[in-house]
């Protein structure tokens, strides 16, 4: 009987160690950050606030839009649009792992993230 009870004192101890790793683990990869870029095998480029545990979600999230420059045709202009103004406006975008070429965390002095912080000033 005392072998059983030790038993299951181990058990227990090994059970709260693991959750207690897995909320740690969990928070650690979702922990708040800064806005990060997605680059899709389509071309298109996404920016906002995204979630890599389990799946690639992207908050809050802006996709980058070339347009001519009406002063020269031969050059673009970029524009970053939201999401939630699109015709489909998700609230959130899951992407397939297969079709991303590359994410990465924005540097806060990049030209996106600022004009991404300009908007929210707005």
């Amino acid at each position: 009987m005392p072998n059983m009870n030790k038993r299951m004192l181990v058990g227990i101890v090994v059970l709260v160690l693991i959750v207690v790793a897995g909320v740690f683990l969990y928070n650690k990869t979702n922990k708040e950050q800064g806005y990060s870029v997605v680059y899709v095998n389509t071309g298109e480029v996404y920016a906002g606030k995204l979630k890599v545990f389990n799946d690639l979600v992207l908050t809050d999230g802006y996709i980058l839009q070339a347009t001519k420059n009406e002063a020269d045709p031969t050059k673009n202009n970029f524009q970053l649009q939201p999401i939630k103004d699109a015709l489909w406006a998700p609230k959130e975008v899951h992407f397939i792992k297969d079709n991303v070429v590359f994410y990465g965390p924005l540097l806060p002095t990049s030209k996106i993230a600022e004009t991404i912080a300009a908007q929210k000033v707005k």
